[in-house]
C-alpha cells in the first residue's frame, strides 16, 4: 500500500491568523490518496500487518453509510488480497450510498445491522468465531490505531509548529500525535460528537504509558447539532473556504475543525506568534448525502 501513496503536502492559509503574527498551516493528508485518504490508511496500517502476521485473511469492520473507515478498509485489503466484511449500521437502502457502493466494488462483503443491534459488537463479532477472522473496531480506535497515527508528525518536518490540531471522532488520530508531538507542542482535539465527554478518557486508554502526560485538550463546542449533523451556517462555511484557500472540506470532521480554528483565533485563543498545524483528516465521504449543488466542489 505505501508504495501507492501521494506525500502529503503543507498549504499554509493566508485568510487565516493575520494578528498577532500567528500563522496557520495544514497539512493535506487528504491529498495522499483519492480512496484511502487522509488518516485513514495510518490507522489501519498496524492492525493489516498485525493480521497478515497472524495468518488471518479475513478483516471484519464497523461503519455508516457514510463511513470513510469502511471504503478506506475495503480498498486496502483488496491491495493486500484480503477478504474484507464490512458490519454496516442500519437497515439496508434500496440503493445503497455512493459509499457503501465504492466499498462493494472494491470486494468487501456487506452486512446490515439495525442500529440498536449494532451497539453491541461482541455479539457480532461472536458469529466470526473463526482464528482466520481479524476485527477491526470503527474508526481504527485503539492501541494499534494510535500507533499508526503517531507516524503522522514524521512524514513533514513539523518541529516548529507550537500548536497541532486535529478533528476528533474516536479520538484515535489524536491519542497518536498526543504520542509523537514534541514537548513544546500543544495537542488540541475538536469533538465532532455531541454529549461525548468521555473522549478524554477514551484517548488516554489507548495511549502508551510513556505518553499519557503529554498535554493536550479537547474542545467540545463545536459539533453544530453531532455527528454528521450540519446547519447553513456550516455549509456557507465550508463553500467561503474553498472559495478563499482552494480547501475542501466535509460535514462530519473537517469543516467543523476548520470552522472551530477561526472561531479560536478572533476569541485570541492563541499566544502572539503562535504556529498552528491543523491536520486534514481527509475523506469526504460525507458529503455525498448532500444534494447536488449545495457545495461548490
Amino acid at each position: 500500500m505505501n508504495q501507492l501513496l501521494n506525500k502529503p503536502f503543507i498549504q499554509t492559509l493566508q485568510s487565516f491568523g493575520a494578528t498577532d503574527n500567528i500563522g496557520v498551516d495544514v497539512l493535506r493528508l487528504d491529498a495522499i490518496h483519492p480512496v484511502v485518504s487522509g488518516n485513514k490508511w495510518y490507522k489501519l496500517q498496524y492492525y493489516l500487518q498485525d493480521a497478515v502476521e497472524k495468518k488471518c485473511n479475513t478483516i471484519v469492520t464497523f461503519g455508516g453509510a457514510y463511513s470513510n473507515h469502511i471504503v478506506a478498509t475495503a480498498f486496502a485489503c483488496k491491495q493486500m488480497n484480503l477478504r474484507s466484511i464490512g458490519i454496516v449500521r442500519g437497515e439496508e437502502a434500496p440503493t445503497l450510498s455512493h459509499t457503501l457502493q465504492q466499498a462493494k466494488n472494491y470486494g468487501m462483503e456487506l452486512q446490515f445491522v439495525s442500529r440498536e443491534a449494532y451497539k453491541n459488537k461482541a455479539a457480532i463479532l461472536a458469529q466470526f468465531n473463526d482464528s482466520n477472522v481479524y476485527s477491526i473496531v470503527e474508526g481504527g480506535y485503539g492501541e494499534l490505531g494510535a500507533k499508526g497515527a503517531s507516524t503522522i508528525l514524521s512524514i513533514v518536518d513539523t518541529a516548529n509548529y507550537t500548536h497541532i490540531i486535529c478533528a476528533c471522532g474516536t479520538g484515535t488520530m489524536l491519542a497518536g500525535l498526543v504520542q509523537s508531538a514534541l514537548p513544546h507542542q500543544q495537542v488540541i482535539g475538536i469533538n465532532v460528537l455531541k454529549g461525548y465527554e468521555k473522549m478524554y478518557d477514551d484517548v488516554c486508554k489507548i495511549l502508551s504509558n510513556d505518553n499519557k502526560h503529554h498535554p493536550f485538550t479537547i474542545l467540545n463546542q463545536y459539533h453544530f447539532g453531532g455527528y454528521a449533523k450540519h446547519t447553513k451556517q456550516l455549509i456557507d462555511w465550508m463553500n467561503e473556504l474553498f472559495i478563499k484557500e482552494n480547501l475542501p472540506t466535509d460535514i462530519v470532521y473537517t469543516s467543523k475543525l476548520f470552522y472551530a480554528v477561526n472561531d479560536l483565533l478572533q476569541q485570541q485563543y492563541f499566544a502572539a506568534n503562535s504556529k498552528l498545524l491543523v491536520i486534514h483528516s481527509g475523506g469526504l465521504q460525507g458529503n455525498f448525502s448532500l444534494e447536488n449543488g449545495v457545495l461548490l466542489f
